[in-house]
Order: structure tokens, then C-alpha cells, then sequence
């Protein structure tokens, strides 16, 4: 926890992909996709002048909520 976030962001990555295995090209392919489709529809968003997502603090409520249930 020491480490600086671009550090353990880096750790984190090393870890995952050391115990992943090969990637699954129909795996990235459908996930480029769904990055695409959710970056296309932020863009939109942004050019009718509304807000291209939803804040941190909206999607943690979200959450907390949905985990009240």
C-alpha cells in the first residue's frame, strides 16, 4: 500500500495476468466491442451538452443501495 497508485496499479496487473492464462480473442473481441458501444454512447452524451456519465458518488449509492436489498 505503499507503493504509488501507477506502481500497484502495475503489481495488480502482473498478478492477474500471471494466473490468467492466454487471452480468448472472442473474449477481447466482444469486450472491444462493449468499450466501444459505451464510448460511442458517452461521446454522444457529451455533444448534446449532458454530463458523459454518471459521477462516483451516484454510482456508489447505486450500489450500496442495490446491496440493502
Amino acid at each position: 500500500m505503499e507503493l504509488d497508485p501507477a506502481d500497484r496499479l502495475r503489481l495488480a496487473t502482473e498478478l492477474i495476468d500471471s494466473v490468467e492464462g492466454p487471452e480468448d480473442p472472442e473474449w477481447v473481441e466482444a469486450w472491444t466491442v462493449e468499450i466501444q458501444r459505451r464510448t460511442a454512447e458517452a461521446d454522444a452524451r457529451a455533444a448534446r451538452g449532458e454530463p458523459r456519465g454518471s459521477t462516483w458518488e451516484e454510482v456508489r449509492e447505486r450500489i450500496l443501495q442495490r446491496l440493502s436489498r
